[in-house]
């Protein structure tokens, strides 16, 4: 299996959008806010749409001498740190897809890794997020809690994470909450999500 990352192209948006709906429906799911559905392939339509939401976006294709499949896929988007003395801009790190046939070869590592070098040559100063603590410390992250950030609600725990690109960068946002956008509200984007889904069988 030879994996190559690249920027992810117009082209590309609906079998992105299959590949992460795909990644998401798996036997024994909690529904997220009765929606009943996955939740994932809404967020990734929506964050190309909506301005000031960033979007960083990158796939991974498994490459032969005669086709090139699309097999996972990454994204980021704009959020912030908030204190009393102003605003620290990061990005916001997923949904992170991979189709299921294709999971634990190396796919999303390899999405991780990429995301995380690009984000450094564009400049951005930290990621901060939501994931597995059991798996995401591999490439750096760590809990947000050693920044001293909490999430929007003031609460700290091991999924939420962080890491600087700029070693530093998150001094200012010390005793800051994170917010991210609104997009990851299940509960306010719900018929949205149902209607979007519709259009997949």
């Amino acid at each position: 299996m030879k994996i190559l990352v690249r920027e992810e192209e117009k082209k590309d948006y609906r079998r992105v959008e299959e590949i992460t709906r795909a990644a998401f429906s798996y036997p024994g799911r909690i529904e997220r806010g009765g929606i009943g559905c996955p939740y994932e392939h809404w967020m990734v339509n929506e964050l190309r749409k909506r301005d000031g939401i960033l979007p960083l976006s990158l796939v991974a294709v498994n490459q032969s001498d005669e086709t090139e499949e699309l097999v996972g896929h990454i994204i980021c988007s704009k959020a912030e740190v908030r204190t009393e003395k102003g605003v620290t801009p990061v990005i916001n790190m997923g949904p992170i897809s991979v189709l299921p046939e294709h999971q634990r070869k190396g796919v999303g590592k390899a999405l991780i890794y990429a995301m995380i070098e690009k984000a450094k040559k564009l400049g951005y100063g930290a990621i901060l997020f939501f994931g597995r603590p059991e798996y995401y410390p591999q490439f750096g992250f760590k809990e947000a809690s050693e920044f001293g950030v909490a999430d929007a609600e003031g609460y700290n725990y091991p999924s939420f994470m962080g890491m600087e690109l700029i070693p530093g960068y998150l001094k200012e946002a010390n005793g800051g909450r994170f917010f991210e956008s609104d997009i990851y509200n299940d509960e306010l984007n719900r018929e949205q999500v149902r209607r979007f889904d519709e259009q997949f069988s």
